[in-house]
């Protein structure tokens, strides 16, 4: 589906095609947007990084007109995502946390119904979901009903569904969740594709590799707020050059080790008795950091040091995983 005139003249004068400012919004006494500023240039992949809770599905529900903001301003492509929400929505595409398909439906039936809702003709669907089918690799299956899928063929129909109208802009909400290895690339490779091709997209994810591989410009929200954005490698930067990590030996006691170990974005994992923390001070900090062990009469197994992820980025800007729950925010998002 082409953009209308209207929309044409509106992407042909703005670079940004996503513009977020001032977002905010709270379920009764739960604030989950606290004033969010954000935009995407347009062909370009921006990720939104965040633990559970941290209100990046309410973005995505904002954005696609699912969901009215408490405040602030959103625009797609110059169009007001509250008061010209129809218009929004003939520019975008979403893919949820879940497949939004009908499992009694073949995978070319399922396409099929799309383009139809999205009033396509039929040449111009028939035409479409041969090519849908082809670049998420489904051909094979096309002619099998969805209940018969895989996880990862159901997370690629479902992507390949919100593209049969060719929109300029997509939402991602955390596409490979629960996703194999394999399946994961094949998405990684196929999102890289529509960029190539034009595509902006906003993308969620818990996945630090993901972001890694795939986004232009990344944005930590964390409680509601954005607390830090950038490239990868300016916010790997934020945490120093390398990261130390102590594995503290079974006959010690890994609770004495934790209060003689202190840094920055110290992070602690009893189940593999690691402590790491990010360091700036090299071969120098780690002598400090075994002086202090050894007078506590604590054995280390091994030590390494390793370059800065997104990770430990996240652990130093937070205190915490980005697997970490926050139960009741989650709650209110699902």
């Amino acid at each position: 589906m082409e953009p209308t005139l209207e929309a044409q003249k509106s992407i042909s004068t703005d670079n940004n095609a996503i513009v977020v400012k001032g977002l905010r919004k709270s379920f009764k006494k739960l604030t989950v947007l606290n004033g969010i500023d954000f935009s995407v240039k347009r062909g370009t992949v921006l990720a939104l990084l965040g633990p559970n809770g941290a209100g990046k599905t309410t973005t995505i529900r904002i954005l696609s007109t699912l969901l009215l903001p408490d405040g602030g301003q959103a625009l797609i492509h110059g169009f007001d995502v509250v008061r010209e929400a129809n218009k929004v929505r003939s520019l975008i595409g979403l893919t949820g946390q879940y497949a939004a398909l009908d499992e009694y439906l073949t995978g070319e039936e399922n396409l099929h119904m799309i383009g139809r809702l999205y009033r396509l003709n039929h040449q111009d669907i028939k035409r479409r979901t041969q090519e849908l089918l082809e670049l998420f690799d489904l051909m094979e299956a096309s002619a099998r009903t969805v209940k018969t899928y895989s996880g990862g063929m159901r997370r690629r129909l479902d992507l390949a569904v919100s593209l049969i109208a060719a929109p300029p802009i997509i939402f991602l909400d955390e596409p490979t969740t629960g996703l194999d290895p394999r399946s994961r690339l094949i998405m990684w490779d196929i999102i890289e594709q529509l960029v190539t091709a034009g595509t902006t997209i906003l993308l969620t994810t818990q996945d630090m590799d993901e972001a890694d591989r795939l986004a232009d410009k990344i944005v930590v929200i964390d409680g509601g707020r954005i607390i830090a954005e950038g490239t990868a490698d300016e916010l790997k930067q934020r945490v120093g050059s390398e990261r130390l990590e102590i594995t503290i030996a079974e006959a010690s006691s890994f609770e004495t080790a934790k209060r003689v170990v202190y840094g920055e974005g110290l992070h602690l994992d009893s189940k593999t008795r690691t402590l790491s923390l990010a360091t700036k001070g090299g071969v120098h900090q780690l002598k400090q950091v075994l002086s202090r062990l050894d007078e506590a009469g604590i054995g280390v197994e091994n030590v390494s040091f390793h370059r800065p992820t997104l990770d430990d980025v996240f652990l130093t800007l937070t205190g915490h995983t980005t697997e970490q729950p926050n139960i009741v925010i989650e709650k209110q998002e699902a």
